[in-house]
């Protein structure tokens, strides 16, 4: 079969076919195929006049069908059906050939596959796609690991492909080897989570303090996002607050069920940050809650509860209230971009990526779910101190958000006051106050250790590791 096509695209669910649509309205000519030829079938029906699509029913032809080296990307479930595609795919490849994963998975799963088919020539790349369906039509933030050599192969359809920043610059960049793509989408998803329960905390905060509707806060929302809260999240609550159901004529957010789900990312977040030996508390409590929010049986039984009664703010506390949950909403908000930022930081440190946080924070400013104008002054922090500790420690995020802490501590006052739940907020506040606190409590734990299990301590005053004999009042020095 004579070659045809320039880069490939196996897996035609909606992420694969957008990604393949933006691809050919590019210029590119797109081989197409899907495990189930009828799904291939349909994306040329509805979009094949849109670009020069080749498509195939075999992975045999398929692979034929693409010139030399092949640039093959996989858009399927992550976990055991990528391992299927793979495994079907590999015995089709040459040295030189390129595949792509652009699904969410692990990223310990993408430095496995990576370093196993490294030995057979060929290269694999692990590349985290945030946007959506939307994103992946239009436009996605791009976030590639693998080898240099992989990259510079896939550079020109994925700089073609990417979203634009307000700077005109392309979102995507290569990160680091194996792994890296892929660690850095995972915690983008944590973040999202955080971000997601930080919004919908100030939300509930709102609209159980003050008499507003939920169209009156979808204002708020929007005055918020004309400020330095602009964010695509920021924009998208406000048009789901103002929207009303035309079944009920009830504002949708009050007809839909309060239970949140999740596919697993945001929860490798928490679960990789364990291992790391990160805190990543503001994001660990958005995984939670969601639990929680689906704990039906548990939340049933808890309706029980004895509790604070609710009152409602007069008009002009309301909108002193609203101007704190701002503050609090911004200082909670950079906490959990801080910790998502320390949490690559150190696993780069941990896996040898040598990831750019500058690079991580661009990325991150156009075709994302995140997307948010403060990333350029995270891009900013990070470039002027590529060694930052913090976001915390930047002076212009540390001035901010010291301005933010007594309105977001008067915030958390209030929802403990008043019942409403606020376990973001609240995490976040907890983390900026550990940070700056000169000694904590965690001497008192070290002793509790040595105290029942000889865990042994450090002095402030003398070098080594030292053993206290409780019941004899006696200190010993032990080795290192």
């Amino acid at each position: 079969m004579t070659t045809t096509a320039q880069v490939g695209v196996t897996g035609l669910a909606v992420m694969g076919r957008n990604l393949a649509r933006n691809l050919a309205r590019n210029g590119y000519t797109v081989a197409l195929h899907n495990r189930t030829p009828s799904r291939t079938r349909a994306l040329m029906e509805q979009y094949g006049a849109e670009g020069a699509f080749v498509p195939f029913d075999s992975m045999k032809e398929f692979v034929a069908g693409l010139e030399r080296p092949r640039r093959i990307i996989m858009m399927v479930q992550a976990g055991e059906p990528t391992d299927a595609v793979i495994d079907e795919l590999a015995p089709l490849l040459e040295p030189g050939d390129v595949l792509v994963d652009g699904g969410n998975a692990h990223f310990a799963d993408t430095r496995r596959r990576e370093a196993a088919l490294r030995e057979r020539g060929i290269d694999f790349a692990g590349v985290g796609i945030s946007g959506g369906e939307e994103g992946a039509l239009h436009g996605p933030s791009i976030m590639p690991g693998g080898s240099p050599e992989a990259y510079q192969q896939l550079r020109p359809f994925l700089e073609s492909v990417a979203a634009t920043a307000p700077d005109g610059t392309r979102t995507v960049a290569h990160l680091g080897p194996d792994g890296a793509g892929h660690f850095v989408k995972m915690v983008h998803n944590g973040i999202e989570y955080a971000d997601m329960q930080l919004i919908a905390e100030a939300y509930h905060l709102l609209r159980h303090n003050t008499p507003y509707t939920p169209a009156r806060i979808a204002e708020i929302f929007r005055d918020w996002n004309r400020g330095r809260l602009r964010s695509y999240l920021i924009e998208t609550t406000a048009e789901v607050l103002a929207h009303i159901d035309t079944a009920t004529g009830l504002p949708l957010v009050d007809v839909i069920v309060d239970s949140a789900g999740q596919k697993g990312t945001g929860r490798w977040t928490v679960q990789t940050a364990l291992d790391l030996g990160v805190p990543v508390s503001t994001i660990a409590q958005a995984v939670f809650a969601r639990s929680l929010s689906a704990a039906d049986a548990l939340r049933t039984a808890g309706r029980a509860l004895p509790g604070p009664s609710r009152t409602v703010l007069n008009s002009q506390d309301s909108a002193r209230f609203a101007d704190h949950v701002e503050q609090a909403l911004y200082g909670a908000k950079l906490v959990s971009y801080d910790q998502g930022f320390h949490q690559i930081r150190t696993a780069s440190d941990t896996y040898g990526w040598n990831i750019d946080l500058a690079t991580v924070a661009a990325l991150w400013r156009a075709g994302c779910i995140i997307r948010a104008d403060f990333l350029d002054r995270i891009r900013d922090a990070y470039t002027a101190d590529p060694g930052l500790a913090g976001l915390l420690q930047d002076p212009t995020f540390a001035e901010t958000v010291g301005e933010a802490q007594w309105a977001w501590r008067k915030v958390v006052t209030t929802a403990a006051r008043v019942g409403v739940p606020t376990p973001g907020i609240s995490a976040a506040l907890a983390h900026y106050d550990t940070l700056r606190t000169e000694r904590l409590p965690a001497a008192l734990i070290q002793g509790q250790r040595d105290y029942f299990g000889a865990h042994t301590y450090q002095r402030t005053d003398q070098d080594g590791s030292f053993h206290t004999d409780w019941s004899g009042d006696r200190t010993e020095h032990r080795a290192d």
